[in-house]
């Protein structure tokens, strides 16, 4: 089935079996390896990319669902002469451990973000009608779905507050 994704700014042109993941072609046919594999079941997080600007987990999208879409992985999202905030905080908070659910946290967590700036309401959101507060348990929240086996949730969560306030 021929595919054709916009990643990180450039279009590109797959011949895919209709049942190929998102994640799958990123990794096998783009080469893109920042997007980790997990579970491959949807509940770690490591796979999460944005797909026109919204968080997904792309070991459970089909890629043939993408044809035309905008795809932003771990790789589009910074460069190391010019890192975004969120890569620069996770290095000054020292948000990471072993690395891997890393690009998948940040990647959540731009997504994160924009909802937060589009004021969606999460589980936490006390207040439906007031300006989302971007508070320690709200970020916890709406993070809940990228797992870190090493456990770096309090630096995880110090640096998309760091950055948050940096991007304001």
């Amino acid at each position: 089935m021929r595919t054709t994704i916009t990643v990180n700014g450039e279009a590109r042109a797959l011949d895919l079996d209709p049942r190929t993941t998102l994640l799958d072609a990123l990794r096998e046919h783009l080469g893109l390896t920042g997007t980790k594999k997990g579970c491959d079941h949807g509940q770690c997080g490591a796979c999460t990319v944005l797909v026109n600007g919204t968080r997904i987990n792309s070991c459970l999208s089909l890629a043939a669902m993408h044809d035309g879409d905008q795809v932003t992985t771990i790789e589009g999202v910074g460069t190391p002469e010019q890192l975004h905030p969120l890569q620069k905080a996770f290095l000054t908070e020292d948000a990471f451990q072993c690395g891997y659910c890393t690009p998948g946290q940040i990647c959540s967590a731009i997504g994160m973000l924009a909802e937060v700036a589009e004021n969606w309401p999460s589980q936490e959101t006390a207040d439906l009608n007031a300006k989302v507060a971007l508070t320690q348990p709200e970020i916890r929240e709406r993070m809940s779905g990228n797992i870190c086996r090493c456990s770096a949730y309090p630096q995880i969560v110090a640096a998309i507050q760091s950055a948050s306030e940096e991007m304001a």
